[in-house]
């Protein structure tokens, strides 16, 4: 099957825009997505909309015109994936005070002030700068499984860490050229408008994310190490489309290159690791011996009826070759 012709499709998109009423918005679009079988997550706050959803082709078009037919939407961006089917199992539409959760003292806004905008080829040029640094603006876990070459690996596991991360951290990075990058550009500009706010002078956001950059024809996503994570059942998703694309994740049983991003079956654990698939079949989806061995495990009874309908690795995990 070519990718031209499969049947449903994921939509990524994000605008920073007033929105006067979060809560109406989020039930007159629960309506709106439920009538064309989209499901995903969107979310609405003061400051504007955030959301990915997965369905058929006809429906995303739909979605799409109808966004787009709103006067404060009527520029939105939407990057495009295309799948076989569903990559959400449930459609969830919600309030929130910010969109990406940052919790800042004193709030930025993007819409007064963001880093500068970099096209892929010239965020991949940019690269080659000595005076340039690259932070990923996302979590660890994320990073772990693919990231920029030489981007800094931010040591948290949460968008509201950074703040303090930043302050205690990256003070001396003041004077450089400062690149960030996220999934689809949301995080970014919030998080070089902070850096802006807290004294850096010069900083520049990849524009449309990571899974724009991937997408950039001629840039082919090069320079890009590993996999891009993704938040719904794929889990991972290729970015780097040249032949020096690799792997730079291991299974923590056997070490073998793998994108397989799984959680621990041990209910007390539940530690998001790396697992090749073998390892995943012979281990029970355990990250250790010790949970392997726990009674209060999702492969053992009273839980196995529970959960044996629930996929325990993400739905996608061909190897970066395949992909």
């Amino acid at each position: 099957m070519s990718i031209q012709s499969l049947p449903f499709r994921v939509l990524l998109y994000y605008k920073y825009v007033t929105i006067e009423d979060p809560i109406l918005e989020c039930e007159k679009h629960r309506e709106l997505c439920e009538s064309l079988g989209l499901k995903g997550r969107i979310l609405f706050a003061h400051e504007g909309i955030n959301g990915t959803v997965s369905g058929t082709i006809e429906a995303t078009d739909a979605y799409i015109k109808h966004m787009h037919s709103d006067l404060r939407f009527t520029d939105m961006w939407f990057k495009v994936d295309e799948e076989d089917q569903h990559v959400f199992r449930k459609l969830f539409v919600r309030p929130k005070k910010e969109l990406v959760t940052f919790r800042l003292e004193k709030d930025v806004n993007p819409l007064e002030k963001t880093g500068t905008y970099l096209k892929p080829k010239e965020w991949r040029k940019m690269m080659d700068d000595p005076n340039a640094v690259i932070i990923d603006a996302r979590t660890d876990y994320e990073w772990d499984l693919g990231h920029f070459e030489g981007a800094i690996r931010p040591p948290v596991d949460s968008f509201k860490d950074f703040p303090k991360w930043v302050r205690d951290n990256l003070a001396a990075l003041k004077d450089k050229k400062v690149m960030t990058y996220c999934t689809g550009g949301i995080r970014c500009e919030k998080f070089s408008a902070f850096l802006l706010q807290e004294g850096f002078q010069d900083v520049y956001q990849l524009h449309g994310g990571i899974v724009t950059y991937g997408k950039d024809p001629e840039v082919k996503g090069d320079k890009f190490e590993g996999m891009c994570y993704v938040f719904d059942e794929r889990v991972s998703v290729p970015v780097n489309h040249t032949e020096q694309a690799q792997l730079v994740s291991h299974c923590v049983i056997c070490g073998t290159p793998t994108d397989w991003y799984v959680n621990c079956a041990n209910f007390d654990c539940h530690r998001q690791h790396f697992q090749c698939p073998d390892c995943v079949e012979r281990t029970q989806c355990s990250c250790s011996p010790a949970c392997q061995e726990s009674p209060r495990h999702e492969y053992k009874e009273p839980y196995a009826q529970k959960f044996m309908a629930y996929k325990r690795v993400p739905r996608r995990n061909q190897s970066a070759a395949e992909k």
